[in-house]
C-alpha cells in the first residue's frame, strides 16, 4: 500500500511539475509590458511574436533587456521548482527526466502560450534560462559567443542558432568523457537546438539572402 501512495503521489507530482513549467512559460511578459504600459499588442508590431527581439525593437532596448530577463527566469524556475518537488519523491535519473521534461515545457509554453491562443515567441531566451539553471557553466561560454556574434553581426537570429549549437556541442563532448551521466539533459538540448532552428526558418532564409534585420541597440522608448 505505501509503494502504491508513493508511485501515485510522484505521478502527481510529475503533472504538477509540467503543469507549472507549462503555465510558467505561458506568462507572455512583452505582451502585457506592451498593454500595461504602451497601450500596445506587440504582435501587431515588428516580426510579430513576443520575444525579447521584437519588444527591444518595439519598445527599445531597457523594455527589451527587461522582457530578455524576465523570459529567462521563466526557466530558471521552472528547472528549481521542478528539481524542490521532485526530490521528495524521486531520486537520481528520475530527477534528471523530469527536471528536463519541466525545462521542455517552459519553452513549449513560452512558444505556445496558453494565454495568446497559442503563439508565442521563439524561445531562445525561456531555454537560456534552463540552460542556465542546468549546466551554468557551459551557458556562460555560450552566453559570450552569443554576445560576440550579436555585437559583431548585429543579428541577433545568428547568435542565438549558434550559441544554442554551441551549447549542444559542449553537452555533448563532456558527457561523453563522463559517459553520458545525465542522457534526458542532452535529449532536451537537441530538441531545444531544432525548435530554435525551426523557429528561425525565415530569419535563417533572410540570412542566407542577405537581408535579415539588424538590431539596433541605440532606440529608446
Amino acid at each position: 500500500m505505501g509503494h502504491l501512495i508513493l508511485a501515485l503521489f510522484g505521478q502527481f507530482n510529475l503533472y504538477l511539475c509540467i503543469i507549472i513549467a507549462y503555465l510558467l512559460g505561458s506568462i507572455p511578459t512583452s505582451y502585457l509590458i506592451g498593454r500595461i504600459f504602451f497601450g500596445q499588442d506587440i504582435r501587431q508590431s515588428g516580426s510579430g511574436n513576443t520575444g525579447a527581439t521584437n519588444a527591444l525593437r518595439t519598445f527599445g532596448t531597457k523594455v527589451g533587456v527587461f522582457v530578455l530577463l524576465i523570459d529567462m527566469l521563466k526557466g530558471i524556475a521552472a528547472i528549481l521548482i521542478a528539481g524542490f518537488i521532485m526530490k521528495f519523491t524521486f531520486s537520481g535519473e528520475e530527477i534528471n527526466f523530469v527536471v528536463s521534461l519541466s525545462g521542455l515545457f517552459v519553452i513549449l509554453g513560452h512558444v505556445f502560450s496558453i494565454f495568446l491562443k497559442f503563439k508565442g515567441g521563439k524561445g531562445v531566451a525561456t531555454a537560456a534560462g534552463v540552460f542556465l539553471a542546468l549546466s551554468p557553466i557551459s551557458f556562460l561560454f555560450c552566453l559570450v559567443l552569443f554576445a560576440f556574434i550579436v555585437y559583431s553581426t548585429k543579428f541577433v537570429s545568428l547568435g542565438s542558432i549558434l550559441s544554442a549549437g554551441a551549447f549542444l556541442l559542449i553537452e555533448v563532448v563532456s558527457q561523453s568523457i563522463m559517459r553520458f551521466p545525465n542522457l534526458p539533459r542532452l535529449i532536451l538540448v537537441v530538441i531545444v537546438l531544432i525548435m530554435i532552428i525551426i523557429r528561425h526558418k525565415s530569419n535563417i532564409k533572410r540570412l542566407v539572402n542577405g537581408v535579415e534585420n539588424r538590431i539596433n541597440f541605440k532606440k529608446e522608448e
